[in-house]
């Protein structure tokens, strides 16, 4: 994840705490603000130190999986091939294609593995914790 990606992120959440704004229901009001965040970051980031936003759209998707889907694994989820998604650690994230197994280059930092893992539990209305290590 880059930088751009992670600070824009962290200015949604902060945004959306400040204003107490639910965009887990209403995702096309998420996708505005993404857009409105971006392109602030964007502008902003021209005339600052701050590492510049290549593609607008492609950053625009992947704030909004963060902050409304699953992070790095929404790509997969959202792909009618994969079977199956299993993380065994934060640099193994294996997909499964045709019954077929595979390895992802994809990386997701340990802090924001736990943020998934307890947005995804939180859905299904379960709940792991260290008394609890699995559900």
């Amino acid at each position: 994840m880059s930088i751009a990606v992670s600070t824009i992120t962290d200015r949604i959440r902060r945004r959306v705490l400040l204003e107490g704004i639910d965009l887990g229901g209403d995702r096309a009001r998420a996708a505005d603000i993404a857009r409105e965040e971006v392109r602030g970051y964007a502008e902003e980031a021209l005339g600052s130190s701050l590492p510049l936003v290549h593609d607008e759209e492609a950053t625009t998707r992947e704030v909004l999986a963060r902050v409304t889907g699953f992070g790095a694994l929404q790509p997969y989820l959202d792909d009618p091939e994969i079977e199956e998604i299993w993380i065994n650690a934060p640099s193994r994230v294996f997909v499964a294609r045709g019954g077929v197994p595979e390895l992802t280059s994809t990386v997701v930092p340990e802090n924001d593995l736990r943020d998934l893992i307890e947005r995804m539990l939180q859905s299904s209305g379960r709940r792991v914790d260290l008394s609890k290590p699995r559900d």
